[in-house]
């Protein structure tokens, strides 16, 4: 299964009560709280230069998204169906305001019918204009633990275009009806008219859910994600289950990082999207129009490889046992995040690959184990739009709308570049953030858990402290506990030197 969400959702998530590592009383010659702070404040600002990152949107712009905020209406009328009766809601982290996706799903006697609202953003970004050209530039919402890069101006991403509770929004709705092995039996598109009833945070719904007093529609998510992760393991597909590493303000001027394997309901509605990700495929390849999200299946010489680390580690994998099964049979053992860590390194190559005509030889995505597409995040990643427009058009029998179908072939390049960036401005900051977390605690003396060795150095991941780094000559296995003495910290670079104790 992908991602659940962003690493780095400062903006999206909980504040923090307490103070936190980075602002702890400093050993000798250590900075005080304020100094570290300061300098990561500096260094964050210094790493989104280095990435040439945006700090504002041009002005044509920002007063294009200004004038289709006011604009664009949400009201019934040719091509636009009227679904507001429909109760729809939405989960999303704490604070979230860029909300792509609502929800609606409801049990019946042979399964359930699930709606599923995505913010209807083409209607906002006209093809060719100076809007349309930057988010081009930008390629996705960019995460850093100073404030977000969006794709979308405010006054859309958080405002008009989101699907905030209230008043009516336009929105590309998808409806499925299951059986009740929440199997898509049928499958329509249709852009239409919708209102949220509430915003839920995942933390809120999952107690609601656990107290048997949430509305029928997250009561009915149990049911529905546990239907679907039998499927996914009836394709082969294969949900890696890691702790997600977040950053969040620590309530004193800088930030802490936490790992959380997050609530179940999480991976519930992590289905609903790649139930649809799954249908957008389909669509496509049936029309031999669109763009795909791919991945090639694990190599067999890393396979073999994985297999034999898994036999080092204590948790052989048998040759009886699907590799979907095996991660799914893990604990939170120690050996076991040194078996995930290995296991993440299994598959690799996502790409997008965008189509004409000639469907791709290789369709799918393979830790999903079938084809797949990005359909469910439009403000929040570019690829999105152009794949709810071919779809809308494929599923009801219209021509695919020129701008789009000729600028398909742009998109792989455009995704690929931010998602480079993404990935360098995720990595970047925790680095700052892990090197700020230890920077008051020079010389002192930490357990870690060795999640991994090559090439003679070992990468510990730090017991009380959600920091891991590489350690030069360190004598361990993967899964084992080892002592390691924090030689330096950097919080300009990012780098922080561990030395066995």
């Amino acid at each position: 299964m992908p991602p659940r969400r962003p690493r780095i959702v400062p903006d999206r998530s909980r504040a923090a009560s307490d103070a936190g590592a980075a602002s702890a009383p400093g050993a000798a010659g250590a900075p005080g709280a304020a100094g570290v702070a300061a300098d990561l404040a500096a260094s964050l600002t210094a790493l989104r230069q280095s990435l040439e990152l945006p700090d504002s949107y041009p002005a044509d712009a920002d007063d294009e998204a200004h004038c289709a905020a006011r604009e664009v209406r949400a009201e019934p009328g040719p091509g636009l169906a009227d679904l507001q009766d429909i109760t729809f809601v939405t989960i999303d982290p704490a604070g979230s305001t860029d909300l792509d996706q609502a929800l609606h799903l409801e049990r019946t006697s042979s399964g359930a019918v699930l709606h599923y609202a995505i913010a209807d953003v083409p209607a906002f970004v006209a093809p060719g204009g100076p809007l349309d050209a930057e988010t081009r530039r930008r390629g996705q919402t960019m995460y850093a633990p100073d404030g977000r890069i969006p794709l979308h101006p405010p006054v859309l991403g958080d405002d008009a275009a989101s699907l905030l509770p209230g008043p009516p929004r336009r929105a590309f709705v998808w409806r499925f009806v299951l059986d009740e092995g929440a199997r898509p039996v049928e499958t329509t598109l249709v852009r239409g008219v919708v209102r949220s009833r509430a915003q839920w945070s995942y933390d809120e719904a999952q107690r609601a859910i656990d107290a048997g007093t949430a509305p029928p529609s997250l009561l009915a998510l149990e049911w529905f994600g546990t239907q679907r992760a039998a499927r996914e393991r009836e394709r082969g597909g294969a949900s890696l289950t890691v702790p997600e590493t977040r950053i969040e303000p620590d309530g004193a001027g800088g930030f802490r990082l936490e790992r959380s394997y997050g609530v179940p309901l999480e991976d519930w509605n992590a289905h609903v999207s790649l139930l649809t990700g799954m249908a957008a495929a389909e669509i496509m390849l049936r029309g031999r129009v669109g763009v795909l999200r791919t991945m090639p299946p694990a190599d067999a010489d890393d396979v073999a490889d994985f297999r034999a680390q898994t036999v080092a580690l204590g948790l052989p994998w048998r040759l009886d046992v699907s590799y979907g099964d095996y991660l799914r049979g893990l604990d939170r053992s120690p050996a076991a995040r040194a078996v995930k860590e290995y296991a993440a390194g299994l598959f690799r190559s996502a790409a997008y690959v965008a189509f004409d005509g000639e469907v791709p030889v290789h369709t799918d995505q393979a830790a999903i184990g079938a084809p797949y597409a990005h359909a469910t995040a439009p403000l929040r990643r570019l690829v999105d739009r152009w794949v709810l427009v071919v779809c809308d058009a494929l599923a009801n029998d219209r021509p695919v709308p020129e701008w789009a179908r000729t600028s398909l072939p742009e998109l792989p390049a455009l995704m690929a570049r931010s998602s480079q960036k993404a990935a360098q401005l995720d990595a970047g900051a925790i680095d700052r953030v892990e090197a700020a977390l230890l920077t008051p605690h020079l010389g002192e003396v930490f357990d870690g858990v060795v999640v991994s060795v090559r090439s003679g150095t070992a990468r510990v991941q730090l017991d009380d402290r959600p920091v891991d780094a590489k350690v030069p000559g360190l004598e361990a296995t993967p899964g084992e506990v080892a002592r390691v003495r924090v030689e330096a910290a950097s919080i300009a670079d990012g780098t922080v030197t561990l030395v066995p104790a």
